[in-house]
């Protein structure tokens, strides 16, 4: 009998609501928690979308990878940052190595797998893709088919979840979710797949799009309103929608469930680089009077020596001499001034003085190596009880609406693990697994040697 192994991968799926608050009322991941084992599965840093599902598909982290996120430096000089999408991607995945011993693998919204690259089986791409104009299955030839199982229109993510539409916003998430699905059951019923992984994005767009009105303890919660039970339902829908296709494998399929970190409630956002300014680390060649994006041309870089980026983690870039094109801090200054910034950002208050807790990362401690261009320090605002805006002109170190649009949850250090392995007890669970142990715990399952670059063990 050959092995299968389906993962069903549920973007920022957070432990408590999962493991704890609504376990009961999720039949059928409660049932794969019951017949295997299941713990929360400690993100990379930052536990952001990308790398994550990367890291936890090759088994190494965001420095091996040579991406620190959605947005990275191409260089030393002052452009924009530029989208790691897969063509950034040059770590082999568990599907490469399935490949490479002429195993089938059908891929369907793996985060990062846009643009597509061969495999043996079946991918599809996921919400990097800019439009379905471009080719983002492969084969190719499968775009037609997929729109046709998906009700004549496959929606690879919902177009925008930062929205005060949220009556809109609902609807497109359920009917991405419920078109992925129809999908992705479609073609794991057609063929024989070894492996089988889909990744659905709408726990993540429903966590950003409609925390405040289901978390009692956000400071914009209002009792009794109209979106209360939306997160619960669709959490619900999601379980039924795992349970159609658990009916389409057999008893001895292996079935995993991951996500690739959890969520919390957001308590608002440093505006960094107004932080920045006020601290007289960053000049700019005019104050801007309404709230803007920061621009690098904006920049006096003769008297600048910090810059950071917004998101849900905050990237600090220093201005180092001989580095940067017009760099200021000189190179023998550099590990004492990072030290300084580091200090500063851990010891930052809110608005009635009370240190909110920030962790600072130095990217050489944090990572086995770091390839390409790391930010100078990786930092969670209130350890990611905060965002980062970017934004200049905001009049204020802090904001209570988004800079980017009503986002009122932020991105927590662990997601989930589920695993049901047919025939094999794991009596040695644990609370908290790694999301670099995925890899080659897949690898081990196909009794495939772990290569030593994984820097993950395997579960099982």
């Amino acid at each position: 009998m050959e092995k299968r192994l389906l993962v069903i991968g549920l973007d920022c799926a957070t432990p408590q609501l999962v493991f704890d608050e609504w376990k009961d009322q999720l039949p059928n991941l409660n049932g794969l928690m019951e017949r295997g084992f299941y713990g929360k599965l400690r993100s990379t840093i930052p536990p952001i979308t990308v790398p994550a599902w990367t890291s936890m598909m090759t088994s190494q982290d965001p420095g091996m990878l040579g991406f620190y996120g959605f947005r990275n430096r191409k260089g030393y000089g002052y452009e924009d940052l530029y989208f790691a999408n897969a063509n950034y991607v040059k770590a082999k995945t568990v599907w490469n190595y399935l490949s490479r011993r002429r195993m089938s693998s059908l891929v369907f919204g793996v985060p990062q797998t846009y643009p597509p690259k061969p495999l043996n089986g079946i991918m599809v791409g996921c919400f990097l893709t800019p439009n379905k104009d471009v080719q983002y299955t492969y084969p190719d030839e499968i775009k037609g088919e997929l729109d046709a199982t998906a009700d004549g229109d496959y929606i690879i993510d919902v177009e925008n979840f930062r929205t005060d539409l949220k009556d809109e916003l609902l609807q497109q998430i359920y009917l991405m979710t419920e078109r992925r699905f129809k999908a992705f059951r479609h073609f794991l019923k057609k063929d024989f797949y070894h492996f089988a992984m889909v990744v659905e994005m709408g726990i993540d767009r429903i966590h950003h799009g409609f925390w405040r009105f289901f978390d009692k303890g956000h400071r914009l919660y209002e009792p009794g309103n109209k979106y209360e039970e939306v997160i619960f339902k669709y959490y619900q829908a999601v379980d039924r929608e795992v349970g159609r296709v658990l009916e389409l494998v057999s008893d001895d399929t292996s079935v995993m469930v991951v996500s690739d970190h959890g969520i919390k409630r957001m308590e608002g956002a440093i505006c960094i680089n107004e932080w920045l300014q006020q601290e007289g680390y960053l000049t700019l060649k005019e104050k801007p009077t309404t709230q803007t994006r920061l621009r690098m041309d904006m920049i006096d870089w003769e008297r600048t020596r910090v810059w950071g980026e917004g998101g849900y983690y905050c990237r600090i870039f220093f201005n180092v001499k001989g580095r940067e094109p017009q760099g200021v801090i000189p190179p023998q200054q550099y590990d004492s001034f990072r030290q300084e910034i580091k200090a500063k950002l851990e010891a930052l208050e809110d608005e009635e003085g009370k240190c909110i807790n920030t962790r600072v990362f130095l990217p050489e401690e944090t990572y086995r190596e770091c390839k390409n261009i790391p930010p100078d320090l990786v930092v969670y605002l209130g350890n990611l009880d905060w965002r980062s805006a970017g934004s200049v002109g905001v009049g204020s170190v802090y904001l209570y609406e988004n800079d980017t649009g009503p986002d009122d949850a932020n991105h927590a250090q662990d997601g989930i693990l589920i695993w049901n392995v047919p025939g094999k007890q794991i009596k040695s669970k644990q609370e908290v697994y790694s999301i670099y142990d995925i890899a080659p715990s897949i690898l081990r399952y196909f009794e495939i040697e772990i290569p030593p670059e994984m820097i993950g063990s395997s579960i099982i």
